[in-house]
């Protein structure tokens, strides 16, 4: 079924990812041809479920696989035929109910399977061509469920649709990069390979990707290049590029260069486009020429830098400008006058305050989940998962004490106190390096759902039991502009809410970022003592770049979250903190840099004041 920013391969990861897209199909085809709505929820979380597993479910058999939670034996089964013959007869047999062109429908964001297919039904309406004619034609609003509003809606799905067709999610696009960029580094006489372009710089969706290499002579790694196992079709072969088409959705070039010209090459290929600009404007008021090949002198075309980028900024009169930064939004003058920020790193985060387990929607138990922050290094980690607004997580008073009470006994279990001012054990910067019994502090958090009228889930007396609280609306994403920016703004002004998260809830490519008046919430925050959420995960990446810099002048914090739900799920921290940098925030920025003593003063809210007044 065809999706807004797919994702297909081999290997790990992407097998799961393919199965996952698969069930979550065949869900939609269920709910298309009016078969049970349990029945699509049990293959909607399934899907979810296999996405985030940490193992290749290619490799397992039927048992294997029904210990993945979701996963029943029929569930089971149908994977097992999948990898065996490449298909799954339940899901070729509904396949051939329904056109391509009305399966086809369901990826545009806010229309759902439902209204898919009475569009179909009632006015034969099979592919999203057809559906814009329509609704030009205001043929829709003879239907029931379908108005002015919903026709406004589904036109700017279908232009979010459109947009994201050649593009894929960051993550999606970095493992492939990543895979490229490994298996050519083992080629004799390479002897630098990286991703350039819109990756390097952190965008959050890529159409394609650019490698760059550095030998002396180009055909080893060309010839490998085309070689390798996911190559779909060669598009261009030469002797300085080569083009492929991969199976992963995904097309990628690869240009090599003699050693002596990489950093010129690898400053021209990272891009942006505006950022060369500006560059090459230094350049030439300086009497130099700058190109992909070196930075030459204009009047004898003596070659003057290249090897580093290094070098091609120092000749220009700048420092090394991160490639996050490198969008022309005011990183050459500030690097002219000394300003650029330092940047927060991976390195910098001392914690993860925004993660689930499998008590709600998350796919592994706390023990799994601690054990894995640990690993990373963490000096204090934050479980966080949902109240019992969201009915569906079935969350109750008794089920989330008892989970406070195993969270204590482990946070005693890893070291009681901690390391000196909560830096963990003996890792380095921002306390890397820390294992179990070495001193992370564990923190019993929540996800609060936002409702209506921007109340959360539990009153005030029992909010008081958290270490944290996260906020986060989860539903009504079409209230009016006033109500959603109040709805916000209250959660903001609650004394226990100490972050917002994914703040304006979009998921890229499916569903559009809620309307509120983002400056008046960033207002809001500022003056309460509330972060806002950069969540990491490659779908949603919300806040995105353009806002951080917006709420970043109000002088708001911020936290950078993973928001796992899985194991696998924890590394998503890469992207928020590639999100981060290109928001130009620094460690002073972001909440879970600061040492826990810190932390804990900046959680603290106005709840002392608010009870000194109760």
């Amino acid at each position: 079924m065809n999706r807004a920013l797919p994702a297909y391969s081999e290997g790990m990861t992407r097998s799961n990812d393919e199965v996952a897209e698969l069930l979550r199909e065949y869900a939609d085809l269920i709910s298309i041809t009016g078969g049970e709505a349990y029945k699509a929820r049990v293959y909607e979380k399934a899907a979810r479920s296999i996405g985030g597993y940490h193992a290749d479910v290619s490799t397992l058999d039927v048992k294997g696989l029904r210990e993945i939670p979701n996963v029943g034996k029929s569930i089971a089964e149908k994977i097992v035929e999948y990898f065996r013959s490449g298909s799954v007869p339940a899901v070729e047999a509904l396949r051939a109910k329904i056109p391509a062109g009305v399966r086809r429908l369901t990826a545009i964001p806010t229309l759902g399977p439902t209204k898919a297919c009475v569009l179909y039904e009632e006015l034969g309406i099979s592919s999203v061509e057809e559906l814009a004619d329509a609704i030009h034609e205001e043929r829709l609003r003879d239907l029931k469920g379908f108005g002015p509003k919903t026709e406004e809606n589904i036109l700017h799905g279908i232009e979010l649709l459109q947009a994201s067709e050649e593009r894929v999610l960051l993550d999606t696009a970095m493992d492939l990069a990543d895979d490229i960029v490994t298996e050519l580094s083992g080629v004799t006489g390479c002897l630098r390979c990286t991703h350039a372009g819109s990756l390097r710089r952190f965008r959050e969706t890529i159409g394609d990707i650019d490698v760059l290499a550095a030998a002396g002579t180009s055909a080893p790694l060309m010839r490998a290049f085309t070689e390798l196992p996911y190559v779909s079709e060669v598009i261009v072969h030469g002797g300085k590029k080569t083009s492929i088409r991969t199976t992963r959705g995904l097309s990628a070039d690869l240009r090599v260069v003699p050693p002596d010209s990489w950093g010129a090459a690898l400053q021209y290929f990272t891009g942006s486009k505006a950022h060369n600009i500006r560059t090459r404007e230094l350049a030439v008021h300086q009497k130099l020429k700058l190109s992909e090949y070196g930075l030459f002198d204009t009047e004898t075309e003596e070659k003057i830098v290249s090897e580093t980028e290094e070098e091609v900024y120092a000749r220009l009169g700048l420092p090394w400008i991160p490639p996050t930064l490198r969008e022309d939004r005011g990183e050459i003058e500030a690097g002219l006058h000394d300003e650029l920020p330092d940047l927060v790193e991976e390195e910098d985060i001392r914690g993860d305050l925004h993660t689930h387990t499998d008590l709600t929607d998350g796919l592994a138990p706390l023990e799994e989940m601690v054990a894995a922050a640990a690993e990373r290094g963490y000096a204090y980690y934050a479980i966080t998962d949902h109240g019992p607004d969201l009915a569906m997580q079935r969350m109750t008073d008794e089920r989330m004490l008892a989970q406070r009470d195993r969270v204590r006994e482990l946070d005693g279990a890893l070291g009681g106190k901690g390391g000196k001012d909560g830096k963990g054990g003996k890792g380095g910067k921002g306390g890397r390096g820390g294992k179990v019994g070495t001193g992370m502090r564990l923190l019993h958090g929540v996800e609060l759902n936002i409702d209506t009228h921007g109340e959360v889930d539990w009153p005030e007396e029992f909010l008081a039991g958290f270490d944290l609280c996260v906020a986060s609306v989860h539903s009504h994403f079409n209230q009016g502009r006033e109500a959603l920016t109040r709805r916000i703004v209250r959660a903001c002004e609650n004394p226990y809410v100490n972050i917002i998260g994914h703040p304006t809830t979009r998921i890229i490519g499916k569903r559009p970022p809620v309307d509120a008046d983002l400056d008046e919430i960033f207002a809001a925050c500022a003056r309460t003592g509330t972060a806002l959420e950069i969540n990491g995960h490659p779908a949603r990446l919300d806040l995105r770049d353009e806002d951080i810099l917006r709420a970043r002048r109000h002088g708001v914090k911020f936290a950078i979250d993973s928001d796992a739900h899985s194991v696998l799920h924890l590394a998503n921290m890469r992207y928020g903190v590639g999100m981060a940098q290109r928001g130009w925030l620094t460690k002073d920025d972001v909440i879970n840099t600061w040492p826990r003593t810190r932390l804990q003063g900046f959680l603290r809210k106005g709840r002392s004041s608010r009870k000194s007044r109760g």
